[in-house]
């Protein structure tokens, strides 16, 4: 039996520090008798000017994976999602969201069920029929290309676009206005784009990508809704939401 709000599922989460949208956003999503508690993945607000620069805020939220998993552990929580998108794809290879999960696993002690950013658009994407030309749009630098290709490529998709926003630290990646997101979107849209992938869980794009799909008239995934429905989805929960894409109030 669980906890008396927690009737149908307590999910653990792990979001850097910097953080500001990941908690809003997946609290905007939660179904009734869900609930989300939080574990902190403690970086500096790194200054970032530079592909170097990226690179080592990367490698400070890795360092910090297994301290905040331990942490969200102690509420004993059903399953796990990782709220933090970049560091899904930075082993740039197929086989990198196995190790992840292994990781988090290895520290929970048990076999608890992992939620990755990667699983979930590989999931969304397949159920929305993109055969393969996609375009990516993220607050990162240049540098996240070839982990991206590594990925994404292993699975049987060519990025034809990206567009890096470039945030000057992490915190400032959620400083946007709905025109900074749609002027993004717009940017690396076109003809030869079967959907536009949002990655960056601190960008809050989760109604800006519902609203996108419909002047778009093609699928946009919004990191943080395709995490928190895939989390959902393979834990036995099927609710469907109206205002967070076609991937939740469809699939």
């Amino acid at each position: 039996m669980r906890d008396y709000l927690a009737w149908r599922m307590a999910f653990g989460v792990t979001t850097p520090s910097t953080n500001t949208v990941v908690q809003p956003e997946y609290d905007d999503m939660r179904p009734p008798g869900v609930t989300n508690h939080l574990g902190r993945m403690v970086i500096p607000d790194l200054q970032i000017r530079t592909n170097e620069d990226f690179d080592e805020s990367i490698r400070l939220i890795d360092a910090a994976l297994e301290p905040a998993v331990a942490s969200v552990m102690d509420c004993r929580p059903n399953a796990f999602i990782l709220g933090i998108s970049a560091l899904a794809v930075w082993g740039g290879n197929a086989e990198w969201g196995a190790e992840l999960k292994r990781r988090i696993r290895k520290v929970a002690g048990f076999d608890i069920p992992v939620a990755i950013a990667t699983d979930a658009v590989f999931e969304a994407l397949r159920l929305h029929g993109v055969k393969r030309r996609i375009a990516i749009m993220e607050p990162y630098f240049p540098s996240i290309e070839p982990k991206m290709v590594g990925v994404f490529g292993a699975a049987g998709y060519e990025i034809v676009r990206y567009n890096h926003m470039r945030g000057k630290s992490p915190t400032t990646y959620s400083v946007v206005t709905a025109q900074d997101m749609i002027r993004a979107i717009k940017a690396i849209d076109g003809p030869d784009v079967e959907a536009i992938v949002q990655f960056g869980a601190n960008l809050p794009m989760a109604r800006i990508a519902d609203e996108a799909e419909r002047w778009l008239d093609k699928p946009v995934i919004s990191i943080n809704v395709a995490t928190y429905w895939h989390a959902l989805r393979t834990n036995g929960i099927n609710d469907n939401l109206y205002g967070f894409t076609s991937l939740f109030s469809k699939f």
